[in-house]
């Protein structure tokens, strides 16, 4: 832990009876205490609902160790968060006011955060809602806002009215979905478990490492840096100007995952089908006729795929041929992909399988727009084409009262001049049309930016119509 201001005397740890709390052991931190009222809310049907969530949605069906759940990665970001502010509360506590009360909110804010999750990672709010409940805006944050209400009025749970609804604005406090402006003098505590304002938080901390563990990926990303070095200034958490690469890391190794991980071309042809299937599934089963009702909504999870698998309905026989193909390896066949060049970034039109269909060539296969998946995939550092460091604020040393922001000249030469990439994916839903795609994708690069922007054409291997493949990578 850093070291205390000159004179500072330091403030006793308030940490609850231990006779009252529970010790687990996380694959990631180490022992975790969990404190009474944390635990009226874990042992709950709709907290350990979170154990049948995987953290990484479907990404576990290509990269194999990726089975870990919202369940533990929601312990590790309440732990963190607990850390965070009882640091903070160590060297500066008198200073800023920081009472239990703020403790409290900011651990249940963070063991909270996810509870209104969907199942399949983002799949579900960003990809599968938008189709069949034609742009109906839904998040899971404000889900998890009236999943905590429930939680506490079914369960009797005896909590502050004040920290309750602290709690519930820490969640939603970074979105958009944000009902109002937080006008708490401590605003600070807002940032800790989701960082609307510049992106670092606890939330990124945990998942990073418990991912990129997970996922058999290395991480050299260190957040215990951050943690020892965090220091209230003005309203907002600065950092120690010495650690301004640490910070460059976290965003970096965020925008590698994205990349090599969540956005893994097997993986989004695995969820454009999980989609397909879930929206020719939604009709017989109402899935997305609970995501207003937490009375319902707990009750989904990611078992909603074997349920469809399993059923007899002749009704989801579509949706079972879809799931049946993903559990065979017949999945949707990636073509190709191009970089967006960066001069056509700032007026990109995302690219629509329509787009393709009036680029193929005549007189061959002609393809129909249901014939073809289309990605448009962003990889940023969290604030598009803007450098997020821009709005993280930075100090000498403890002894100095001044906060500013570093410009990345200062700093180094090989860093980074963008921030923002954005990529087109296109997947032939049959494997005989992967040629015909392929050149109908090419063709659009030729049209719509004058030369093929992709790295290669499509393998020739990848046009002919052969047997699976028992590999997860190729």
């Amino acid at each position: 832990m850093a070291a205390p201001y000159a004179g500072e005397v330091l403030p006793a740890y308030h940490y609850p009876d231990r006779r009252y709390c529970k010790t687990v052991l996380d694959n990631v931190h180490g022992y975790i205490s969990l404190d009474p009222l944390c635990l009226r809310f874990i042992d709950t049907e709709e907290f350990q609902r979170l154990r049948d969530l995987k953290q990484l949605g479907l990404t576990y069906m290509v990269f194999p160790g990726a089975v870990h759940s919202r369940f533990e990665h929601s312990l590790g970001v309440h732990w963190l968060a607990g850390e965070a502010i009882q640091r903070i509360r160590a060297h500066q506590g008198e200073e800023l006011g920081i009472e239990d009360l703020d403790v409290k909110s900011v651990k249940l804010a963070g063991l909270l955060h996810d509870v209104g999750h969907g199942p399949f990672s983002h799949l579900f709010e960003r990809d599968f809602l938008p189709r069949v409940c034609n742009g109906y805006e839904w998040s899971h944050e404000d889900m998890s806002v009236r999943m905590i209400e429930y939680m506490v009025d079914l369960h009797h749970i005896d909590i502050d009215s004040e920290c309750l609804k602290k709690t519930k604005e820490m969640i939603t406090a970074s979105t958009e979905h944000s009902p109002q402006k937080i006008a708490d003098k401590k605003s600070f505590l807002y940032d800790i478990v989701a960082n609307g304002r510049n992106g670092v938080d606890v939330d990124k901390f945990d998942y990073l490492v418990r991912d990129s563990k997970a996922c058999g990926m290395g991480c050299n990303f260190q957040f215990e840096r951050l943690m020892d070095t965090m220091r209230v200034m003005g309203e907002e958490i600065c950092y120690r100007a010495k650690e301004y690469l640490t910070v460059h890391k976290l965003f970096a190794t965020r925008a590698d995952m994205h990349r090599t991980v969540y956005t893994h071309p097997k993986v989004k042809a695995i969820n454009l089908m999980v989609v397909d299937a879930l929206s020719k599934a939604n009709g017989p089963l109402g899935i997305s006729s609970s995501i207003d009702d937490p009375a319902e909504f707990w009750k989904l999870d990611d078992s909603i795929l074997k349920s469809i698998e399993t059923a007899h309905d002749p009704d989801l026989r579509e949706a079972r041929d879809l799931i049946l193909r993903i559990r065979r390896r017949d999945l949707y066949k990636y073509c190709n992909e191009f970089a967006v060049p960066k001069e056509k970034l700032e007026h990109f039109k995302e690219v629509t399988p329509q787009d393709i269909i009036c680029s193929q060539n005549t007189g061959g296969v002609t393809l129909k727009e249901e014939d073809i998946a289309v990605v448009n995939v962003k990889i940023d550092f969290t604030h598009g084409k803007e450098n997020p460091l821009q709005r993280v604020k930075f100090f000498k040393d403890y002894e100095s009262d001044e906060k500013f922001i570093i410009p990345d000249h200062r700093i180094s030469q090989l860093l980074p001049v963008f921030y923002e990439d954005k990529l087109v994916r296109v997947y032939s839903k049959k494997p005989e049309l992967v040629e015909a795609v392929s050149a109908a994708f090419e063709n659009f690069q030729v049209k719509t930016y004058g030369e093929k922007t992709q790295v290669h054409e499509t393998p020739d291997s990848k046009k002919r119509k052969t047997c699976r493949s028992l590999k997860f990578f190729y």
